[in-house]
């Protein structure tokens, strides 16, 4: 038996994370009022342990989430187990995402979004806080949601809660905003200068093996690999749930590429991370 509350901000994915788990064999039942949970549980079986349970939670119950603490305080004396997960996003995604589909945030009544928004991460703290599980969604594509939520909740697999996003980026288009580590691979011979790889990318094996057979290439990839072998678990000591690490060089087509590709590699050996890769100016100057 299994049974999630689902919960966290609104914008973040809920409904679309709901839905996901339904599709993964879950009885999902979304917004039940905080004061029949304690029924809700022995009328799904979950007691005798004959249901995957999925039950969203979250700001649309008002004043009564207040009471959701005792609640689960209750459930924990009777011994039923349950999980928490929390769909979170970054306040700027969250603002476009209400923008772009004209939606009022349930809190901000005739106020700015992002008061809203404020309001709610201050209701949603103790929920936060008690989590097992944090998705954060602010990068995510609805397929790497799905592959996140069927890694925790069908195959069983171990999650720390932190989802490490490698980017690969030309400087001459800027350094990405929201990146927590940026390295400059700048140093390594640029295959631009090469007429058979100019166009071609560090997705294409023909450059990976020209920027890889440099010797300060794979010196890179090794001290890099032991600096974010350091990191992680300590990141995740912390509490961060979201790492960004950026990957430059002039274009962001080849070197940049390229090691963040062999990065992506080395990351799958880490267990319990989500891990997605994005390579943001590889299409540029195509011609």
């Amino acid at each position: 038996m299994r049974f999630v509350i689902l919960t966290g901000m609104s914008g973040a994915g809920k409904s679309t994370a709901l839905k996901m788990l339904e599709d993964m064999g879950y009885f999902c039942v979304d917004n039940l009022p905080i004061a029949l949970i304690e029924k809700f549980v022995q009328l799904a079986g979950i007691q005798s342990g004959s249901q995957k349970v999925a039950l969203g939670l979250d700001i649309r119950n008002g004043q009564a989430l207040e009471e959701l603490d005792m609640v689960l305080e209750e459930l924990s004396c009777e011994q039923i187990e349950y999980e928490i997960l929390f769909l979170d996003a970054e306040d700027s995604v969250l603002i476009k995402r209400y923008k772009e589909t004209r939606r009022t945030h349930p809190l901000s009544g005739g106020a700015r979004v992002d008061e809203g928004i404020f309001e709610e991460r201050r209701r949603l703290k103790f929920l936060r806080e008690q989590a097992n599980y944090i998705i954060d969604t602010s990068h995510l594509l609805t397929r790497e949601l799905r592959k996140e939520l069927g890694s925790i909740f069908v195959d069983n697999k171990d999650y720390t809660s932190l989802f490490v996003h490698v980017l690969s980026f030309g400087f001459k288009y800027g350094i990405p905003g929201d990146a927590d580590l940026v390295f400059d691979v700048r140093f390594l011979p640029n295959p631009y200068y090469v007429e058979d790889l100019k166009r071609k990318t560090g997705n294409d094996a023909e450059v990976q093996r020209y920027v890889l057979s440099e010797p300060d290439a794979e010196e890179f990839i090794r001290k890099l690999w032991d600096l974010i072998q350091f990191l992680i678990p300590r990141y995740i000591k912390e509490g961060k749930n979201q790492l960004i690490i950026g990957v430059g060089c002039t274009g962001g087509k080849h070197r940049s590429v390229t090691m963040a590709n062999e990065l992506y590699k080395k990351l799958g050996q880490i267990p319990g991370i989500g891990i997605k890769i994005e390579h943001r100016d590889i299409e540029k100057d195509t011609k």
